[in-house]
């Protein structure tokens, strides 16, 4: 619903990324307001009390960790926001249109915010209470087992296919594991691939039954905690490389693709350059592989890493290269003539079908005048 409204909000916006029907801009946020609280009202109210109270009670059997504090104050937010939805909706009981409807949705929607991004974790917390079966291994199995996937690693047979960690901070991989005659199994597997550490925990027909037959997941981490999906972002005057190509295919002096070439690259103004955003954008990337932790990540990292500083240097050596344009004062040369576009309702000249008639050769008169 979110995300329909802000493509709804985007189509309402002009090349600056100011919004040029209000009217409509608040009609999308009203029916979005709208719909996100009839869910929840007819879906999830309900049993907001049952999964909050799971949740708890999962919570306090698991082994101490630093980041239950966290997970409680998720809890916490979550009970806070059903409470205030409770209210909201008993001051306006019933079915209310227009204005009272609008009034109660936007009330609501700081909440179901709250609900949307934490929910969650009070559902991974509520299944903590699945118990899966006890097929773990032990003994010469587990060394077996564990020899194989680590020779299927280091040869490319084994596909990583989910993982998660579970309460005891292990990471849990559920993977394909090919052998040397082209069959395979699924094994679940404790630890990081890449580590002498890593153990099989079990091996089954599927990954659906190795997923089943697995410790379940906790909430995972997030690379920015303040980061949110829901919060208002201040829109800048941000130009698509779209229109960049469309400006310089139309330009006719060497300043205009200057100008273009400084929109792309500009790392100081009000809306930073695309190759800027590129940049940043492969720097987050690599920053979300290196705090996976596991070894594989690491160097994915560092390959991501290079990559953003080659950006770096591809944009400063873009921006020098536009300067330079700028610096010649040139315009494209006459030769290079648009194409002279018929304007609509005119036609085009009728192509004649007969040949024209030869006039009468003229007189010895016409031609002496």
């Amino acid at each position: 619903m979110h995300l329909r409204c802000e493509t709804a909000l985007d189509g309402l916006r002009n090349r600056h990324g100011t919004i040029i029907d209000a009217h409509a801009a608040a009609e999308a946020v009203a029916k979005r307001n709208h719909a996100a609280s009839e869910i929840y009202r007819t879906t999830l109210m309900q049993h907001t009390g049952t999964l909050l109270t799971a949740a708890r009670g999962a919570l306090d059997s698991l082994p101490p960790a630093r980041h239950h504090a966290g997970w409680a104050a998720r809890l916490d937010n979550l009970e806070h926001a059903a409470d205030q939805i409770q209210q909201i909706l008993t001051s306006s009981p019933g079915e209310p249109d227009g204005e009272t409807a609008r009034s109660r949705g936007e009330a609501m929607w700081p909440f179901l915010v709250t609900w949307a991004e934490h929910a969650s974790t009070a559902c991974d917390l509520a299944d903590q209470q699945h118990t899966p079966a006890a097929t773990a291994l032990s003994g010469d199995e587990l060394r077996k087992w564990t020899q194989i996937a680590r020779a299927a690693r280091s040869s490319g047979r084994l596909t990583p296919y989910e993982s998660w960690y579970d309460a005891d901070q292990r990471l849990i991989t559920i993977a394909d594991l090919q052998h040397e005659d082209e069959t395979f199994t699924a094994v679940a597997l404790a630890g990081d691939l890449d580590s002498p550490d890593v153990q099989v925990l079990g091996h089954y027909g599927d990954e659906l039954e190795a997923i089943d037959a697995s410790p379940p997941p906790v909430p995972p981490g997030v690379l920015h905690p303040a980061a949110s999906r829901y919060a208002e972002r201040a829109h800048s005057a941000e130009v698509s490389f779209q229109v960049l190509i469309q400006d310089v295919r139309e330009a006719r002096r060497a300043s205009d693709v200057a100008e273009a070439i400084e929109t792309a690259v500009d790392r100081y103004g009000l809306a930073r350059g695309q190759l800027v955003r590129l940049e940043e954008f492969v720097s987050v990337c690599a920053e979300f592989a290196q705090a996976l932790g596991t070894q594989h990540a690491q160097r994915v990292a560092g390959r991501l890493g290079a990559l953003s500083r080659q950006f770096a240097v591809l944009t400063a050596e873009l921006r020098e290269a536009g300067d330079d344009l700028s610096s010649t004062v040139a315009v494209l040369p006459p030769h290079r003539t648009p194409l002279a576009h018929r304007p609509p309702g005119l036609g085009h000249p009728a192509i004649p079908t007969t040949l024209p008639v030869t006039a009468p050769p003229a007189t010895t008169l016409a031609h002496r005048r």
